[in-house]
Formats: C-alpha cells, sequence, structure tokens
C-alpha cells in the first residue's frame, strides 16, 4: 500500500507500507500420536520464549526460522527437519525479511519419550532429506480426511527414522516379530474392509511394532497396508455400483469418508470417475439386444 503525506505545497512524501502477511490452519486429526497440525505463514510475528506439552515437529517450506533452546541459538537451514523437545523453553522469529512458511506437528508422548529429550536440546535440527519427504508426505495424508490409517502408517516411520537420530548407536534393537505379521495383517484388513483398524490396534494384536509391520506388508506384497485396504473398498464399490447403488451411498458402504473420497482413489485405480462407471453400465444394457 502507498501513502502520501504533504510535505509542502506541491510536495508528497510517498511512504510505501508493507502490510504482515499471516495465514493460520489448524486441526486436530483423528490419528493416535498426533494432538494438533499447524500450518502457518509469518512475516513479521516473533513468539516469545514459551514451553508445549508435546514434541514439535517442525518443516519449513519458504524463508527460515532463527530461534533460541536451552540458551542456544538455532535454525532451520533449508531442507531440515526440527524436532523440539517438550518443556523445554524455545522462541522463534523470522530469519528473513520475507517471513517465513512452516508446517508443524505436535506428537505426544507415546510417539517419543522422555529419554529423547536430551538428544533433541542437543540436536533439535536434522539434515535428513528421506525425513524430510516423509514428514511432508504426512501433513498430505492428515489433510485427507479418510486418510488416517495411511497417516498412522506414515507417522511410524517418522517416529522409527527421528529414533534413529536420536538413540545411541549402541542401544539394542528389540525383538523382531516373525514372518507372520503380514499375513496376520491381510487376515485384519480382509475382516474389516469397512470399518477398518488403526495401525496401533494391528500391532497390539499381532504383536509387533507399527513400523516393522509396515514394512513387513509392504515386502511381501508390494503394496503399503493402506494401499490394499482401499483397493479392496474401489473393488467393493464397483459391484455396488454396477448393481445399481449410487455413488454417494457406496462410498458410506464401503468405507469411504464421503463420495469424493471414493472418487479420488476411484479415479485413481479404475481410471475414471463413480458416476461414469455407472452410467456405463447402463449404456451397456441399453445395447442389448431384446427377445426374438
Amino acid at each position: 500500500m502507498v501513502r502520501a503525506w504533504p510535505v509542502a505545497p506541491g510536495r508528497f512524501l510517498y511512504v510505501l507500507s508493507v502490510v504482515a502477511r499471516q495465514e493460520i490452519s489448524a486441526w486436530r486429526p483423528a490419528v493416535p500420536g498426533v494432538v494438533e497440525v499447524f500450518h502457518a505463514r509469518f512475516t513479521e510475528h516473533a513468539y516469545p520464549m514459551h514451553v508445549h506439552d508435546a514434541w514439535t515437529l517442525l518443516i519449513v517450506d519458504d524463508g527460515a526460522v532463527r530461534y533460541d533452546l536451552d540458551r542456544h541459538e538455532r535454525g532451520t537451514p533449508g531442507g531440515t527437519v526440527s524436532l523440539l523437545p517438550p518443556q523445554v523453553p524455545h522462541n522463534g522469529s523470522p530469519a528473513t525479511s520475507d517471513g517465513f512458511r512452516k508446517r508443524v506437528l505436535y506428537l505426544d508422548m507415546t510417539q517419543l519419550d522422555e529419554g529423547l529429550i536430551g538428544p533433541a536440546v542437543d540436536t533439535p535440527d536434522l539434515a535428513d532429506p528421506l525425513l524430510r519427504s516423509r514428514v511432508g508426505r504426512l501433513h498430505t495424508a492428515l489433510a485427507d480426511p479418510g486418510g488416517a490409517f495411511e497417516a498412522e502408517s506414515r507417522l511410524a516411520f517418522i517416529g522409527e527414522r527421528l529414533r534413529g537420530h536420536l538413540r545411541p548407536r549402541t542401544a539394542p534393537a528389540g525383538p523382531r516379530p516373525g514372518p507372520g505379521v503380514a499375513k496376520d495383517l491381510r487376515d485384519l484388513l480382509d475382516e474389516r474392509p469397512v470399518e477398518g483398524i488403526t495401525l496401533a490396534e494391528a500391532a497390539r494384536l499381532v504383536h509387533a511394532h507399527p513400523a516393522h509391520l509396515v514394512r513387513a506388508f509392504s515386502a511381501a506384497y508390494a503394496i503399503a497396508p493402506h494401499q490394499y485396504l482401499t483397493s479392496r473398498r474401489v473393488d467393493r464399490a464397483r459391484r455396488l455400483l454396477l448393481d445399481g447403488v449410487p455413488p454417494g451411498e457406496a462410498a458410506a458402504a464401503v468405507g469411504f469418508h464421503d463420495q469424493s473420497h471414493l472418487t479420488r482413489h476411484f479415479k485413481r485405480i479404475a481410471g475414471t470417475t463413480p458416476g461414469r462407471y455407472a452410467r456405463s453400465r447402463g449404456a451397456r444394457q441399453a445395447r442389448r439386444p431384446g427377445p426374438l
């Protein structure tokens, strides 16, 4: 915005005022372990010293953030993942004049235990492209109302990788579950294609760590568990559509969040929308020859 101030007859001082930009989006997903999702764009806002009761997992998409943690100045250089531990004071402010855009996950203590707080204080900024990519994909899954099972799977891998950064390398690995866990999970998914199952519950039932369970399933069947469940639901929807069930009713009947959720996955798998798929049935019936 440009404003003109008179300083003398016929003379003006033109002042360019920059309006601070601020965009906020926050929600609580139905995913165990995730307390809050927070997306923000700030140009001038500076956080005072404060604490959280959850782990703060932060990625910056544009700009950079500088912050103080445990009396040490830190920052978020491009491509890093920052993990700020609970109950440790920190602040935050833009590191550039253009501000920053960030995406944050607040994770409860079921994901990372108190024993990792010290290592996180020492090394809060992690230069790990794979971890950065996984966190970004988790945000995408969390933005999908029907993506809870996928989000659980992605969160399991993120937690495993974070623990790998923070845990002493000499720590002994836990016992590995047997080779049958992949089939056990497939059986659970086949038994509950409509209502589904959380990854945490499946892990308890088959006595496996969630990350290993997803990895074992993917290795055994060349498809991730959430993709397997989605494809089973799409198959069931196809049968209903061919029986004349409207897409909205078919979506609810097979376990999708809503019709748009069905449409997105149906088009990706079947190459067309549920509506067109259903109409093709009617066109084929219309072309059938009548009785002689």
